[in-house]
């Protein structure tokens, strides 16, 4: 045991946050981020609407959840009016009160130390929650770690709202025990001049360490399943289905491959917490460009199981299987989903979002990559590695190497240390 461990060892962290559920970006951070802290021996704890993580070391607050039936009430009336109405600040102050008694009870229950609270500071998908962060975390002095995947001024539908006060005290809040951790250096700097506040940049990660182990006979059978021919390519969106996730780029790009049909679109997430518009929209648009897409969520979760007869396959079943990955995001907080495809070496698409094209392309990436909107050149480029898969694995390989030196364990465990010592101090 090194003396940085010795120091953290038997610590008590208590992550928060709507839900620790799934494959949302979040949700998987979150798990990167506690089994680094772990091996650092500390213990972890969950506070959220739903957690997978036990009963024993988790407390559940269904008002937590962003959509809980008053918190989706409230978001209605928040994101859609100008003018707040009374009964509407009641009930989030009502619900603040009780979220910040559950809060409390949360800490004294497992005697946590230090909070890390996973993006509730910092999007507005339950207010209540936010304020009740803010206030607890105000009065008590209890040091936190604000992990800020996104902010309300990246998503267009929270600028139209009556809720600006709210925004302005917790959506991030600017206290003296908060330490702001954000994803990326543009990110910083908006926190930085919205806020007033400083951070440090950890961008998500990897364990590149230790690569995934080969594909079992478990998921051979996915190309079958999910319909794919002999001859055919599997264009794998490792996505939800939201539409700054820029989808339609993904299904022109499978149309243009071939008219004949040839590159099949597999979508593995659902659609996300914005409405079924964009996905109807999907359908739709594919169905018209003579694109076959599979919308598989049902088929591709977080665990191996089985269900009504149906293999359920986890995307470490599919990457593998998968001859491209198309990540044609117009609006990133980073890019997990393009870290899981370097992970699973399979070359990528990617659209050149503002955080790729300033904190990521910079490494030394080698990918198909486009400015908005596909071009012959990202047609034929694309054609090149598919058609040519020992030159796909050229591009895989060295990207790996590149996500090894600067989105690895090892870089997190490095910087969460440093972290910690600004909250506990050094031994």
């Amino acid at each position: 045991m090194n003396n940085r461990t010795r120091t953290l060892a038997g610590r008590r962290i208590g992550f928060v946050s709507t839900r620790f559920e799934g494959t949302d970006g979040v949700s998987l951070e979150t798990e990167k981020w506690v089994e680094v802290l772990e091996h650092l021996r500390c213990k972890c704890f969950f506070f959220a609407g739903v957690s997978e993580w036990g009963e024993n070391r988790s407390w559940i607050s269904p008002e937590a959840h962003f959509s809980h039936p008053e918190i989706e009430k409230i978001s209605q009336v928040a994101f859609t009016q100008r003018v707040r109405p009374e009964e509407v600040t009641r009930a989030i102050l009502r619900l603040k009160d009780h979220l910040k008694d559950q809060i409390r009870g949360f800490v004294r229950k497992f005697g946590i130390e230090l909070l890390v609270v996973e993006n509730a500071l910092a999007i507005p998908m339950n207010i209540p929650l936010g304020l009740a962060l803010t206030e607890f975390i105000a009065e008590t002095g209890l040091p936190t770690i604000a992990h800020n995947h996104d902010f309300y001024w990246e998503r267009a539908r929270f600028l139209v709202n009556c809720v600006w006060d709210y925004f302005s005290m917790a959506f991030p809040p600017n206290l003296p025990p908060i330490h702001h951790v954000v994803l990326s250096s543009p990110a910083a700097k908006q926190l930085s001049l919205r806020a007033g506040a400083s951070s440090l940049v950890i961008p998500n990660v990897m364990d590149f360490d230790h690569p995934p182990a080969a594909p079992d006979a478990y998921g051979d059978d996915v190309r079958q399943v999910f319909q794919i021919g002999a001859g055919e390519w599997l264009l794998l969106q490792p996505t939800r289905v939201v539409p700054r996730k820029g989808i339609e780029h993904a299904i022109e790009l499978a149309r243009r491959l071939g008219p004949s049909g040839r590159a099949r679109l597999v979508i593995s997430n659902a659609t996300g917490d914005e409405g079924y518009a964009y996905e109807k929209y999907l359908r739709e648009y594919a169905q018209m460009m003579g694109v076959s897409v599979k919308f598989e969520a049902e088929l591709i979760q977080d665990k191996r199981a089985t269900h009504a007869g149906h293999k359920i396959y986890t995307l470490a079943d599919v990457y593998p299987r998968a001859d491209l990955v198309t990540y044609p995001s117009d609006v990133e907080g980073f890019g997990n989903a393009f870290l899981e495809a370097v992970y699973y070496r399979r070359p990528v698409v990617v659209n050149n979002y503002s955080i790729f094209d300033i904190d990521i392309k910079p490494k030394g990436f080698n990918v198909i990559d486009f400015e908005g909107f596909i071009t012959d050149e990202t047609v034929e480029h694309a054609r090149q590695v598919l058609e040519d898969p020992e030159l796909g694995q050229q591009m895989a390989e060295h990207n790996y190497q590149v996500a090894t030196r600067h989105y690895s364990f090892t870089m997190l465990e490095r910087r969460l240390s440093t972290l910690l010592a600004e909250c506990f101090g050094e031994d």
